[in-house]
């Protein structure tokens, strides 16, 4: 490196190594990139647009493997604690929906299953559109685009809540003309009625959550959900037990919970500042554009609602099956199992969407691909675990639901097979968010679309006839094994140079910006080459005549 000394043999000093830069064939803007600042050390050191076919090849190396998994899990390990926080919330609200009676159980049950069906899972499906555009514009470093993209999401399912509460309000009308209950069909519509505000906070929390995340910022989440939490726990003792609100004070808590999860988020980012770059206020410009953001929202929910509701479908077949009461309640029972399980394999989804959207936007395929490439061996990884906790704990697990010896027989015999689907479900699940870090939500819908309703559907309908409780079960091994041979088939096809081409597409960068923007770097490192080796002869001739 040329570098300036002080003290006798100045001259020669500056000479040889001025000569040593030339004569080790060094362009003058590698030696302006060994002095100036690393800042701008990242603007030159940026992949190029179009890169060689042997390094999309290629398999990353151990430290590119290390290091990836560190950047998955910054983002995974918040996530999965996180997620079992909110498990735990869901399963305090059961817990005192259990204590009230088992008509308010089952009517509770009820109406969580309906509001999945009618509304976590739409508006999670409809904000998981943002994902792509939050994600690789935090690559792109285009900041404000992030900020509309919330503005934008919140606004559209906020749109969306108007005929799901109208659908809630009417509720007790529609259960009754299916032939429900009246007595269940009046306690799950009261839970739903009462459940109505919490369709504004979910509008608001779900794409907050994914305007952070995509940032990887994921310690406020977690922080804020575990005090949530806590304060969960509390309401649900003031409103049920202290002023005797029954269903209405359980429903009326979980609102609660989430609107104080919201305002917990929204304190620590303006406390301590994470919104100034990304967040410039409220603007005119979230009222349009909504086609690229819809068109990415709808396919995302219906990929997300396809597989949800496939579980609700088979508590309602598994209520058609001889002994119902028994195989509705293992049913249930597995489908809180499966639940508790995905936590893991949805939190490294999240994980690999981040990182594939912020590579991808930061026009870095090859990274791209290894981050998908280490998060689908994790998965793996999870799968086999998965399999050996519900293979070892069947006949253990269903005792921590019930002492019923014919539900534990149906839940202890169903669980190898909930093992096996895991062994599909999560690479299928990671590959999911590789596709919705690379925009795609289309094809994985088209996936869970053919896996889950081509295949699987049909399958757990005949066995299910045919075997019985685990025919159905079957059914969903049958889907998650197609699910997870497409998956991987579409990934392995992936062309990486043509997802980072549509990232700087989506991001409202022209195909040729970036390399425009390199292109002027480079020039001006070779103006600052051209004076800095001025500054070397000045330094030259003014030392001349010095001992």
């Amino acid at each position: 490196m040329c570098h300036k000394t002080n003290g006798a043999g100045t001259t020669n000093n500056v000479k040889q190594e001025h000569a040593l830069c030339k004569q080790n064939n060094q362009s003058s803007s590698s030696v302006i990139l060994a002095i100036l600042p690393p800042i701008q050390h990242s603007i030159v050191d940026k992949e190029p647009a179009h890169h060689d076919i042997n390094d999309l090849k290629r398999l990353p190396t151990s430290s590119e493997v290390v290091e990836e998994l560190k950047q998955i899990g910054s983002i995974a390990g918040p996530m999965i604690c996180l997620g079992l926080l909110l498990y735990g919330r869901m399963v305090t609200s059961m817990f005192f929906l259990g204590r009230l009676g088992e008509l308010e159980l089952a009517g509770g049950s009820l109406a969580v299953g309906l509001a999945n069906i009618t509304c976590y899972s739409v508006l999670s499906g409809l904000a998981l559109g943002m994902e792509p555009i939050c994600g690789q514009a935090f690559g792109a470093k285009r900041w404000s685009l992030m900020g509309l993209a919330l503005q934008r999401t919140i606004l559209v399912l906020l749109c969306f809540c108007l005929p799901i509460g109208f659908l809630w309000l009417n509720m007790h009308r529609i259960l009754v003309w299916c032939g429900q209950d009246t007595s269940l069909s009046a306690m799950a519509s009261t839970y739903l009625l009462y459940s109505l505000p919490d369709l504004i906070a979910q509008a608001i929390l779900n794409p907050l959550r994914i305007y952070l995340r995509t940032q990887t910022i994921t310690s406020p989440l977690t922080i804020c959900t575990f005090f949530a939490l806590i304060l969960h726990l509390v309401i649900n003792y003031v409103l049920v037990d202290v002023f005797g609100m029954g269903i209405k004070g359980v429903a009326l808590a979980a609102s609660w919970t989430d609107f104080n999860l919201v305002f917990f988020i929204l304190i620590y980012l303006w406390f301590f500042g994470m919104h100034k770059k990304t967040w410039e206020g409220w603007s005119a410009e979230c009222l349009k554009d909504w086609k690229p953001l819809l068109y990415l929202a709808v396919p995302s929910c219906l990929s997300v609602c396809l597989e949800w509701w496939w579980y609700e479908l088979m508590i309602v077949f598994s209520s058609f099956l001889v002994d119902g009461k028994a195989t509705v309640a293992a049913m249930g029972i597995l489908i809180q199992t499966t639940s508790l399980v995905y936590i893991f394999p949805s939190s490294l989804s999240l994980a690999v969407s981040t990182r594939v959207g912020n590579e991808l936007g930061a026009n870095r395929p090859v990274k791209a691909r290894f981050s998908m490439q280490v998060a689908l061996a994790c998965a793996s990884i999870l799968a086999v675990l998965a399999m050996t906790f519900t293979t070892t704990m069947r006949h253990v697990w269903g005792t921590i639901f019930t002492n019923d010896s014919h539900i534990l027989h149906l839940v202890a015999v169903a669980m190898p097979i909930v093992g096996l689907c895991e062994l599909g479900n999560c690479p299928q699940t990671a590959g999911c968010g590789v596709l919705r870090g690379s925009a795609r939500p289309t094809t994985g819908a088209n996936i869970n679309l053919g896996s889950f309703y081509i295949v699987g559907l049909p399958v757990a309908l005949v066995l299910g006839l045919k075997v019985g409780f685990v025919g159905l079960w079957c059914g969903l091994l049958a889907a998650q094994a197609t699910c997870a041979i497409v998956m991987f088939c579409v990934l392995g096809k992936t062309d990486w140079n043509v997802q980072a081409t549509r990232a700087k597409q989506l991001t409202g960068l022209s195909p040729s910006e970036i390399d425009q923007s390199l292109t002027t770097f480079q020039n001006g490192y070779q103006v600052e080459t051209e004076e800095l080796e001025n500054l070397i002869s000045i330094k030259v001739e003014s030392t001349k005549g010095l001992p």
